[in-house]
């Protein structure tokens, strides 16, 4: 949506339930907490969303379009600088109180995932999006030479995926990521690189 460009109910429900999660968090949320951000009425909102579960499979389905233009292999400069920048975006630390909160909701999503198919199914695709862009980039680094040949870029890009996942959920638990980052960049410098002297 450019800023210029009006925006549509399912944007302004998608802002609003955003606020109300950042500020209620999941397992308090109710349907009139989000349409009180939307300044709308409760029947409005049921109008677009029968149900709390409905609308935040939605509101994934939204952040999922989000990450996706935002943790992207820009496919310019060398594989290490490309992977590096991917795991930068992918790892997105929180610049704002609002940002902590919406984590710690989207944790609680995350703990309906063993008990609801379609929350496991959505969150999955997150992963499967970050795999498969750190799988191809590291795959492009074997090929050109820039990498290891010895490096397996799906097993590569499973361990990438869970190192960023955990980072995240240790944020939300205890406040640091336990410098996760710097490690992965140490680990993509000194394994991964070809020619580089590991340890």
């Amino acid at each position: 949506m450019t800023a210029d460009a009006p925006s549509t109910p399912t944007d302004d429900i998608m802002c609003a339930t955003y606020r109300a999660l950042c500020r209620h968090g999941y397992a308090d949320l109710t349907m009139q907490d989000i349409a009180d951000e939307w300044e709308k009425s409760k029947a409005a909102l049921h109008y677009h969303y029968d149900t709390k579960r409905g609308l935040l499979l939605a509101f994934l389905d939204h952040l999922f379009d989000s990450y996706t233009d935002r943790v992207t292999d820009s496919g310019s400069g060398t594989p290490r600088e490309r992977l590096h920048a991917l795991v930068a975006a992918a790892l997105d630390p929180p610049r704002a109180d609002a940002t902590r909160e919406l984590r710690t909701a989207l944790v609680e999503v995350k703990a309906q995932a063993p008990h609801d198919d379609a929350f496991r199914e959505r969150l999955a695709r997150f992963d499967r999006y970050l795999h498969e862009e750190i799988r191809s980039v590291v795959g492009d680094g074997v090929e050109s030479g820039a990498f290891r040949t010895d490096i397996d870029p799906d097993e590569t890009a499973t361990l990438l995926v869970t190192l960023v996942n955990g980072a995240h959920s240790r944020r939300v638990a205890l406040g640091d990521d336990a410098g996760v980052p710097a490690a992965i960049r140490s680990y993509v410098d000194e394994h991964l690189v070809a020619g580089a002297t590991t340890r």
